[in-house]
């Protein structure tokens, strides 16, 4: 069986796509700095695939080329030579993006390029590169495809549209057969089903669904829900939200997808194409799990849009997958997660 490298593979999606990978009896070479996740989930994985807990984890950053040309040659001299990469690993706060621009442009983007260098270097050209729906920037344009103008608004978006120019110019100038798939997903939510693995912010989460979790959890006092004057259902914004493992699924199909081709540049929209409002999914989780989530309601953010939802038409037509849970199963499988791990990896 082929040997994947995952970058950042103790996050919240790298390491649920792992799970899937083990599932399918791929050998896994996981690295991760662990600079926002912990290295506590690879203790789950194995619980949870004991049968074919095929995984080496190498802890380092990309920054460090030298740290990465070690990782191949590891892999080379254990016969296992890297044959793909699923290329997770960077920072990924929006706001955070905004006060600190130059981690942003040094964790994401000198890292992809060393990350591409020694694939090069080692005749490695399949990746799936994890971006990301926020590089569209502002659109009224309810329905996302993937000709909708690339416009993002902050610099973590700009890093994702940088890396993904970096990998079509690797497409178009190089002599050699490069086969690149970049996934743009929308709003990841919920956990794996066994309760075993999760998201676990570090410090005030910054997307909605761990906030509701955590409110739930008691580990905060009320949700902060911005904006509740847009034109939508109920004033309150609208998003696509994708299970997690919907999504882990979705590197799984995109990777085998390029295994059948030759050279290769794909994007594609990963999501639903299911609106759904924060009072919705709010409504939802307290019914689903028989639970109360107080929430305040506030003005709305700057650059913050009323709905964005996938047109996942593309994604849909081109591989062996699509989303098979529901909202019902996001709020159930989260709030496991939650319950079971309520201090997320920490004791």
């Amino acid at each position: 069986m082929k040997s994947i490298l995952v970058t950042g593979g103790c996050g919240f999606i790298g390491s649920h796509t792992c799970l899937s990978l083990l599932e399918k009896g791929y050998y896994l070479f996981v690295v991760d700095s662990c600079v926002n996740s912990s290295d506590q989930v690879l203790r789950k994985l194995k619980n949870l695939s004991i049968i074919n807990f095929k995984l080496k984890y190498l802890k380092g950053d990309l920054r460090d080329i030298s740290f990465l040309r070690r990782v191949f040659e590891e892999a080379k001299k254990c016969n296992k030579p890297i044959s793909s990469v699923i290329h997770f690993a960077g920072l990924k706060s929006i706001s955070e993006s905004i006060r600190y621009p130059l981690e942003y442009w040094d964790n994401n983007v000198i890292g992809s390029i060393n990350l591409f260098k020694i694939m090069e270097e080692f005749s490695c050209r399949t990746i799936v590169f994890s971006s990301s729906a926020c590089i569209y920037g502002l659109t009224n344009q309810t329905f996302i495809n993937e000709e909708c103008e690339v416009k993002p608004t902050n610099p973590y978006g700009q890093t994702k549209v940088t890396i993904e120019k970096i990998l079509k110019d690797l497409f178009v100038n190089s002599l050699s057969e490069w086969k690149i798939l970049c996934l743009r997903y929308f709003n990841p939510v919920g956990a794996h089903h066994s309760g075993e693995i999760g998201e676990d912010p570090i410090g005030v989460p910054n997307n909605l669904f761990p906030y509701i979790s955590q409110v739930a959890i008691k580990r905060r006092k009320e949700l902060d829900v911005f904006g509740s004057d847009w034109k939508t259902i109920d004033g309150t914004g609208v998003r696509d939200y994708i299970h997690i493992m919907d999504l882990a699924e979705a590197h799984l199909a995109a990777l085998e997808y390029l295994f059948d081709k030759k050279k290769n540049f794909l994007v594609l929209n990963i999501g639903t194409g299911i609106g759904t409002s924060v009072l919705e999914l709010v409504k939802i989780f307290e019914k689903t799990n028989n639970c109360k989530i107080p929430y305040k309601l506030k003005m709305r953010r700057t650059g913050d849009v009323g709905s964005v939802i996938a047109d996942n038409k593309k994604a849909l037509a081109i591989l062996n997958w699509s989303p098979k849970r529901n909202l019902e199963d996001i709020c159930k499988d989260g709030w496991n997660w939650q319950k079971n791990n309520p201090y997320g990896f920490q004791k």
